[in-house]
């Protein structure tokens, strides 16, 4: 980049107010990228829990349905299941976090009152109330655990993002125009000392 530059003391002024800005960039670029990561593990931690509790509310959920098909057969389930007159209802919202903008997942009508749930109450038997219990909760959980990790996506997308406007501004940016500044520098020194020695140069013919 040294080579392509004007050696003149405005090119100079104007590196300098680059190297300015890109510094102050990089301090904030990084900042940017510290917080990121931080939220990153913050969500992170919470996914991990979220998917042991997913696992969890998963295998109950077919350990009751599997004891509700025996209890009422798998036609007895199956109708209980299409009895129901409201289906589950999602908002898909957004939410910023440090720029990034993440997902906010809502949900209506997941978990439903035993009267709620559409199938006649006396005519079945508590194994498909526990069954049907069982399976909203691991929708309800399902949806939280779409939201986090979708929302962990977009975070790395960001953090990696940022890092490669970082190491650009550390490793290319910065140094180029460093360097661009210091050879102006020194052009403008030797032109400097070459004005003066041709001004002696002068001087001394004209006294002589």
């Amino acid at each position: 980049m040294a080579l392509n530059v004007k050696p003149t003391r405005s090119e100079l002024i104007n590196l300098k107010r680059r190297i300015k800005l890109s510094e102050r960039g990089y301090k904030l670029l990084k900042m940017k990228r510290d917080g990121l990561i931080l939220e990153f593990f913050k969500v992170l931690a919470e996914a991990k829990d979220l998917r042991n509790d997913l696992a969890v509310k998963y295998a109950r959920a077919q350990e009751m349905i599997a004891i509700a098909e025996t209890v009422e057969g798998s036609i007895g389930v199956t109708a209980a299941a299409f009895s129901a007159s409201e289906s589950p209802q999602i908002d898909l919202k957004s939410k910023n976090i440090m720029g990034v903008v993440v997902p906010k997942i809502e949900s209506r009508s997941v978990k439903k009152t035993l009267t709620e749930r559409g199938y006649g109450v006396l005519g079945t038997s508590s194994a498909i109330d526990e069954a049907a219990e069982a399976f909203e909760d691991l929708v309800e959980t399902i949806i939280l655990s779409a939201e986090l990790e979708t929302t962990m996506k977009r975070l790395l997308d960001e953090i990696e993002g940022t890092k490669r406007r970082v190491n650009a501004l550390e490793f290319k940016v910065i140094p180029e125009l460093i360097e661009a500044r210091n050879f102006i520098k020194m052009r403008l020194d030797e032109m400097e000392r070459e004005e003066l020695f041709r001004m002696k140069r002068v001087k001394s013919k004209s006294e002589k």
